[in-house]
């Protein structure tokens, strides 16, 4: 009898650990996965979305008012204005390629909405919402230049920004091009402007924006690669995934989406934009 009682109340403790150690891991589950990120972002006052500042077209710092203007960031500010009602919470960070991962997981910034391609291994570190543009690497070069595609880039010096997937897309396509970094794409097209390189290689989309800034300048060549974006979010943050790619999927359906498309590459959306999608190196390239 005695034992009986004894073995009752040792499943009453056992029961009570377990029950206690499972609301612990509740608990620390939820932190890790962001839970709350709504309130914990009103707490601080400001959602912070790291943008490129030197990428005409998606997110660049128009010289004329020193505001930060682009595609991505009138994404940025539509998220902000449905998810917390104020479009004042936003804040808007500098990255680079080779800066906005890092700033991602030390907590600077909240998410990267910077011309980032989703690529495996960048998804080992960062999760990313479901594609909001789809790009293709290609080459700007000066008009009335010989280089017209990938293949005449032998010897040739190409410029392109540090932490960019761009030169290692080249060299897997050319491995006779001279792959130069810069810091960002503004010096990379600065250094073609003077001379110094004989094309700028990275996704059409932002050369379209450097093209557009000086007309002397023109890409060309076919996609080399397809090029998905994603607004990348810490792992931690999985609600905040979640609200992006809501956001996304019902801008996408009430053609807020569209509109912004639109007013920034002056035409429609494509209708087949994939919801989920990697880097590709397109095949059949001569070079």
């Amino acid at each position: 009898m005695k034992l009986k009682k004894w073995a009752i109340m040792a499943l009453s403790i056992v029961t009570a650990v377990s029950l206690a150690a499972c609301s612990s891991d509740k608990g620390a589950s939820t932190d890790a996965k962001g839970v709350g990120f709504k309130e914990k972002i009103e707490k601080r006052g400001k959602f912070i979305a790291g943008v490129k500042f030197d990428s005409n077209l998606f997110g660049f710092k128009d010289p004329a008012d020193q505001t930060v203007k682009g595609f991505e960031v009138d994404l940025m500010k539509e998220f902000t204005k449905r998810t917390f009602g104020d479009v004042n919470m936003l804040e808007l960070k500098e990255v680079t390629s080779k800066t906005r991962e890092k700033m991602l997981t030390s907590g600077e910034i909240d998410v990267i909405a910077a011309t980032m391609t989703i690529t495996p291994k960048r998804k080992e570190t960062a999760d990313f919402s479901r594609v909001y543009f789809l790009a293709g690497q290609a080459l700007l070069v000066k008009k009335g230049s010989p280089i017209k595609d990938v293949k005449d880039l032998n010897g040739k010096q190409v410029g392109t920004a540090k932490g960019a997937v761009s030169g290692k897309n080249l060299k897997a396509i050319n491995k006779d091009a001279v792959v130069k970094e810069y810091s960002n794409y503004a010096e990379a097209f600065q250094a073609l402007r003077g001379g110094i390189i004989d094309a700028v290689t990275t996704d059409d989309g932002i050369l379209a924006g450097m093209a557009k800034q000086d007309p002397n300048y023109e890409v060309v060549g076919n996609r080399f690669s397809k090029e998905p974006y994603g607004v990348a979010v810490d792992k931690k943050n999985k609600d905040l995934l979640e609200a992006m790619n809501k956001f996304l999927d019902d801008t996408i359906k009430d053609g807020t989406y569209n509109q912004l498309y639109k007013k920034w590459f002056g035409q429609d959306a494509p209708k087949d934009l994939p919801r989920d999608a990697v880097l590709e190196l397109q095949p059949g390239v001569d070079g």
